[in-house]
């Protein structure tokens, strides 16, 4: 993740959400149906704080202090760091969300090393991703000119299931958004149990330590 870019064209990112409002809303109601409410979550790579307010969590971290200035402007408590190096204490939060963060990762099992600390157990970790293996994540690849995506390394739902085994996360729902290219969404897209048609997947799981 080159945090210059993130720092230097937060705006632009931030826009995007307004721009692509459709899209947006079907990453959203597809983590709806999975985080907690009333539970104190953290999100990791806040950004500027979109699913965080909408979803309200409290707790944000990010390495892009303009992202986090946007992100605190939106109410929610923030953290300048990165998922590997948490600056939180033990047994911190209820939940972890990673809205769309994993493909930014440079060290995934060290990252949830640090989510298995500060998550208390029987807590959730939660994590939406751009399946690689789906249309979508063709699509994404393709992004290489992009400011944003072109040192990305998206995952994809196969991969994450097995990061959440290693880690006694036990799975306990899925589910499934963006069923069409992105030029092609005009309305909020529908949600569906399990993985293998939609562009957009959340995978929820239980901290069993």
């Amino acid at each position: 993740m080159n945090i210059k870019i993130f720092d230097k064209f937060y705006k632009e990112y931030d826009n995007w959400f307004d721009e692509n409002k459709n899209i947006f809303l079907s990453e959203l109601e597809a983590l709806k149906k999975v985080v907690p409410e009333d539970k104190v979550g953290l999100e990791i790579g806040v950004g500027s704080g979109r699913f965080a307010e909408a979803l309200n969590i409290q707790f944000g971290l990010d390495p892009s202090i303009n992202m986090l200035k946007l992100a605190q402007n939106r109410n929610i408590t923030v953290a300048k760091g990165i998922g590997e190096e948490l600056p939180f204490k033990e047994n911190s939060f209820d939940f972890v969300l990673l809205a769309t963060t994993l493909a930014f990762v440079k060290n995934i099992h060290k990252l949830f090393m640090e989510i298995k600390r500060v998550v208390k157990q029987s807590g959730h970790v939660i994590a939406g991703i751009i399946d690689s293996d789906s249309f979508l994540g063709d699509i994404y690849r393709e992004k290489t000119t992009s400011k944003f995506y072109s040192n990305c390394k998206f995952l994809s739902t196969l991969q994450l299931i097995e990061h959440f085994k290693r880690n006694d996360i036990l799975i306990t729902e899925i589910y499934q958004t963006l069923f069409k290219i992105p030029a092609l969404i005009k309305d909020v897209e529908p949600v569906k149990i399990s993985f293998g048609d939609g562009g957009y997947v959340v995978v929820k799981g239980l901290n069993i330590k």
